[in-house]
């Protein structure tokens, strides 16, 4: 029986890496995470399958802009180990790696940005990880926030969308 699906919020400052570049590209490595906590989830816990809840931050307009899945689990992250990467860790050792990254395919653009000021008023989003550790580039989304979002996207959003359900 294949394990159910975990959600997760994975955060990108729209001028270095977008929900479009995403779209464009179909596909990315999420590396260049240098947090160590943000590094256990992408090593230990975000596994094929998973979605994933593309978040814009660092903006005039920082919420929520897409949906991805992962499609690789956590594996080591290359760019650590190259001098010329910007996310180059002199510390880090390709037989014993430190910094993870996973990969992630593109699932849908919201046609806005659910925003960081919206989510905050939603019922049943007060607890999300996103306001207690707002710095963490990675962190968990339960089922029912999940949830929460997804119908709030095609609510608001875009009403006239058909309902569509998380990945798998």
């Amino acid at each position: 029986m294949a394990t159910p699906p975990n959600y997760w919020l994975m955060k990108s400052e729209p001028d270095v890496f977008s929900i479009q570049d995403l779209e464009a590209s179909g596909m990315t490595g999420w590396d260049g995470v240098r947090n160590y906590q943000a590094r256990n989830y992408l090593r230990d816990a975000i596994k094929v399958g998973d979605g994933v809840l593309f978040y814009h931050s660092s903006t005039h307009q920082s919420g929520i802009s897409g949906v991805a899945e992962v499609v690789r689990g956590g594996y080591p992250d290359e760019t650590a180990f190259d001098p010329t990467d910007a996310h180059f860790d002199p510390k880090s050792n390709p037989a014993r790696p430190t910094w993870y990254r996973v990969d992630l395919k593109f699932v849908r653009a919201f046609p806005s940005v659910l925003s960081i000021q919206t989510l905050r008023k939603i019922p049943g989003l007060q607890k999300m990880v996103l306001f207690r550790n707002g710095r963490l580039s990675v962190q968990p989304v339960t089922k029912k926030e999940w949830m929460i979002i997804m119908r709030l996207a095609e609510t608001v959003l875009n009403p006239k969308v058909p309902k569509r359900e998380s990945p798998k």
